[in-house]
């Protein structure tokens, strides 16, 4: 799989919000410890482009129970290698069930969740896993206010791959940040060491603005680059955005 990282480029409206609750939406590759909730799909796309690739991803998140969901991820897009043509690849899919531990409550005590994943090699062209895979990780957010000016994030974990015959152990980390800038609008940033849809990528950071329309629709646009790696990352910009649905109530 390519270094792919996901995110960012899309809000050029600031609106004005309602105050959010905070997420931290999959443009985010530090993930967050929360889980969607009984009976609520969300839905998350984002995009990824820097000088090799042009990305698209889409997932779809669905509340089994309160504490329980399970996701599903698909990726298409281009690959142009140096002095190559741009050629179509896409994979699908990658699945996720994530379960929480402890509630986040702002001020009072971190959100704590634990998440587990397959890469599936299924797909067309330089998108698809060089081999089977899976991978595992913690999640923990934290708001130092009730209103949540300041959140953070943190995740840890490990990718397995098995390529050519053989088992590989890759670890991850994420540390990430949202701070309430005006209303709706946050300031983002992170940093991190690989990522579990994309094991091997180094360590990278990135900075952007997420605009909360209200509590169910949010935009973002940010720019990220490689600091470290045998194949470090080059800038990328992208965007992304997240829809909730409570399907309990679509059905009153």
């Amino acid at each position: 799989m390519t270094k792919i990282k996901k995110q960012l480029l899309l809000t050029a409206f600031i609106l004005t919000a309602i105050v959010p609750k905070t997420y931290a939406v999959r443009p985010f590759i530090t993930d967050d410890g929360l889980v969607a909730g009984k009976g609520v799909l969300n839905y998350e796309t984002w995009a990824y482009i820097d000088r090799e690739v042009k990305e698209h991803w889409t997932q779809f998140s669905f509340g089994a129970t309160e504490r329980l969901e399970f996701s599903a991820v698909g990726l298409w897009g281009f690959y142009k290698p140096k002095g190559g043509d741009n050629t179509f690849s896409y994979s699908l899919p990658l699945l996720e069930a994530k379960y929480l531990f402890c509630e986040f409550e702002p001020a009072k005590r971190p959100g704590i969740a634990a998440a587990a994943g397959s890469h599936l090699p299924w797909g067309k062209g330089e998108f698809v896993p060089s081999g089977r895979g899976a991978y595992g990780f913690l999640a923990a957010s934290y708001a130092l206010d009730e209103n949540e000016n300041f959140t953070f994030h943190g995740n840890f974990g490990m990718n397995y791959l098995y390529v050519n015959k053989e088992n590989d152990w890759v670890p991850y980390w994420g540390l990430g940040s949202q701070v309430r800038a005006y209303k709706g609008l946050h300031i983002v940033g992170e940093v991190i060491s690989g990522d579990p849809y994309a094991p091997g990528t180094g360590l990278a950071y990135q900075l952007g603005i997420r605009q909360f329309i209200n509590e169910k629709m949010q935009f973002d646009i940010e720019f990220g680059q490689g600091l470290a790696g045998e194949d470090k990352i080059p800038f990328w910009v992208g965007f992304g955005f997240r829809m909730v649905i409570d399907t309990k109530r679509a059905k009153k």
